[in-house]
């Protein structure tokens, strides 16, 4: 009998890529469950019982405060306890978009200074506007990031409004840096419009020191298939999208926990 990698996928009010992030890990080899936050809440599901954590895209409660920020204070103020032994008991969590703001904003990315510090943020992107569009990403060969093994040049679509990484002076050197922007050549200091939001050093994603803990403002699960690509017709046809090694790499590592 094979036993699959168990994920869990987090739902709250305003998520709207579960679906996506679901079929991707299952297509990856995973059995995935769609959870409401709030059944992780009232104890009616274990977080326990999964290997991975997703917290996907979408726009949680709105975002009516700042983007992810109610989301990430029912993680940080209700589940703090079990977040942290699943993170210590070496399982992954990955945040994607909507994910990367809640991550930061609940102090798990990049590791939290104190209480209620915060080195990190995302800010209105660069352009004033909502930016959904395509764009080439480089991995960085050199982090630990677990999720971005064996990845060099990306073409995945991103949608925000807020993805710009700003940090504190002194945090940038600390910073684990998964994957940046580039131009199609794989050029890390591309600007707009490969930058789609004036990220500091065309920063597009980040990990914890483990690099079990993953964050990225593009979207992996819309580019799993090759016909989800842009110029599928037009362009020699790949086994799979770009997107979908970031979900494998994922469930082939935690196999072994």
């Amino acid at each position: 009998m094979i036993i699959k990698v168990k994920t869990l996928i987090l739902r709250a009010p305003g998520t709207n890529c579960d679906v996506e992030a679901a079929f991707a890990f299952e297509r990856a080899g995973a059995q995935v469950d769609l959870i409401h936050v709030d059944e992780l809440i009232h104890r009616q599901k274990p977080l326990s019982n999964y290997q991975i954590m997703v917290i996907p895209g979408g726009f949680t409660y709105g975002d009516d405060i700042s983007a992810g920020r109610i989301l990430a204070n029912e993680l940080r103020l209700k589940l703090r306890d079990e977040i942290q032994k699943f993170v210590d008991d070496g399982r992954l969590i990955l945040g994607i978009c909507n994910g990367f703001q809640v991550l930061v904003k609940a102090g798990m990315l990049p590791k939290s200074r104190g209480e209620n510090s915060q080195s990190l943020t995302l800010a209105g992107n660069d352009s004033g506007r909502f930016e959904c569009r395509w764009v080439y990403l480089r991995a960085n060969k050199t982090s630990p990031c677990i999720f971005t093994r064996g990845i060099g040049l990306m073409y995945l679509p991103v949608a925000h409004g807020e993805g710009k990484v700003v940090i504190e002076p002194g945090a940038l050197e600390e910073l684990n840096v998964a994957l940046y922007y580039a131009d199609e050549t794989g050029d890390i200091r591309a600007g707009y419009p490969h930058n789609p939001n004036g990220s500091v050093n065309n920063i597009a994603g980040i990990c914890d020191a483990t690099g079990r803990i993953f964050a990225l403002m593009p979207h992996p699960e819309r580019f799993i298939r090759w016909t989800q690509h842009p110029r599928w017709t037009r362009e020699p046809r790949g086994d799979y999208g770009d997107g979908f090694r970031i979900f494998l790499n994922a469930v082939e590592w935690a196999k072994s926990i």
